[in-house]
């Protein structure tokens, strides 16, 4: 019988109360023997004090992820970094492993850390998000070196995409990201922000419709987590980024 321990665990704490879509997808994405430990905030909206709302939990969750064994902690959602600011975020980040010891990092850190090693510099976006938030996250990877030309955009609230029935999420990740692609042809990848959604099938279909690479939450946190522990675990099927 196959040795099942895991060989690493990624402590991951998620803004929503209620989770599905990230442990779903994270198994279909990460080599077998990565393990997920899952910490829940309950964010009530995208913004800056519905954030600092939850720090205080993020901080007790950080230390019983801690006490479970896990190898490094993302901090999960990308409005989460949006709505605080890159500057905040890193401190956070550098207060995480202050007291804790072991790494941390987020989604967006790592998905600016995954753009810059694919060579991406103009960037297209598909997402369900106002207008407000989608200018935040353009400003945040603006300041890791990467401009968001072109964006197509749902206009979604919280509210309305915890109650987004999957396989609507699903069409509506293709059709944003295509339409996104589309608009802005100059773009050297498409980043699918967001972990209430399905959004795996839309990696390969886009990928080979458009022959770019196509990013989301997960594929971003997976590599970013694996480049950083000095592991070369390609992963075939779900992306160029993986497959690196």
């Amino acid at each position: 019988m196959d040795n099942l321990e895991p060989w690493y665990r990624l402590g991951f704490i998620t803004p929503h109360q209620f989770v599905d879509n990230v442990p779903y997808q994270f198994y279909r994405l990460a080599p077998p023997g990565m393990m997920l430990v899952t910490a829940n905030l309950d964010l009530a909206d995208y913004t800056v004090e519905a954030v600092d709302h939850e720090l205080a939990l993020l901080w007790r969750h950080a230390e019983r992820l801690t006490k479970r064994g896990v190898d490094r902690i993302v901090i999960g959602g990308v409005p989460v970094g949006a709505a605080l600011g890159r500057e905040r975020v890193q401190a956070i980040l550098a207060e995480g492993e202050k007291r804790t010891g072991i790494p941390f990092s987020t989604d967006m850190e790592n998905i600016i850390s995954a753009l810059n090693y694919l060579g991406v510099t103009k960037l297209a976006i598909g997402s369900r998000w106002h207008e407000g938030l989608n200018d935040a996250v353009a400003a945040y990877l603006k300041l890791g070196g990467v401009e968001v030309i072109g964006r197509k955009a749902s206009a979604r609230s919280l509210a309305e995409n915890e109650t987004l029935k999957t396989s609507d999420g699903m069409r509506l990740a293709v059709d944003l990201g295509r339409t996104a692609l589309e608009a802005a042809p100059d773009a050297e990848a498409l980043l699918l922000p967001g972990g209430l959604w399905v959004t795996i099938h839309a990696i390969p279909l886009l990928e080979a419709e458009f022959g770019k690479p196509v990013l989301i939450n997960l594929s971003a946190t997976i590599w970013a987590t694996l480049r950083a522990a000095g592991l070369s675990k390609p992963v075939q099927g779900w992306g160029r980024l993986l497959a690196s």
